[in-house]
């Protein structure tokens, strides 16, 4: 009796483990899409910025060239701020460690 008592909480346990696993993994992937969702939105607002500008702006209308290298050169900058934002976090992470 307690040996089957034993086995089935032991099974009950298994099958919540594999249901955390499975939640784990479809957070992880919640994630991983989320990440991607602002990094498109951060690419639009970008280029949104860049081409309102443009609109506000007279001397390079029409010049496709110039505001492709505007958008391009806003896209550089706003990944590099992202860049020194998470080694910013990183470091701090690293020093709350030690």
């Amino acid at each position: 009796q307690n040996e089957k008592e034993l086995q089935d909480v032991v099974k009950q346990q298994e099958e919540k483990m594999w249901q955390l696993i499975d939640k784990s993994g479809e957070v992880m992937r919640l994630k991983a899409e989320v990440s991607e969702l602002k990094r498109l939105l951060q690419r639009a607002e970008t280029e949104a910025k860049v081409l309102w500008e443009e609109m506000r702006g007279k001397e390079h209308k029409g010049d496709t060239a110039y505001v492709q290298e505007r958008v391009m050169l806003r896209r550089e900058v706003d990944k590099l701020r992202l860049l020194l934002v998470e080694k910013e976090d990183e470091n701090i992470r690293l020093t709350d460690k030690h």
